[in-house]
């Protein structure tokens, strides 16, 4: 008797087990829908910062979109840094 009513004390456990872990999946699921929701924008640049860019872009290994993204973090980064100090 004593071992049944264990038995079903671990079947329990690993229930809520599974429903923790399902949840887990869902939560990771909605992140990355949430990070993977990229935007599009139209950027006009001059010739010159374009190879500026894509020269930046080969020394890092970066596609030239990606080195844009890479400057336009760093960029905001400071400037909010920045801000604290006005």
């Amino acid at each position: 008797m004593d071992i049944e009513r264990k038995e079903e004390q671990l079947r329990e456990r690993l229930d809520r087990i599974a429903q923790m872990e399902a949840e887990v999946l869902r939560r990771e699921k909605e992140l990355k829908a949430r990070e993977s929701a990229r935007k599009q924008v139209l950027l006009r640049l001059s010739a010159t910062l374009w190879n500026d860019v894509a020269a930046l872009a080969e020394e890092d290994f970066r596609s030239i979109n990606g080195e844009i993204e890479f400057l336009l973090t760093q960029a905001v980064k400071a400037r909010r840094k920045g801000k604290g100090d006005e």
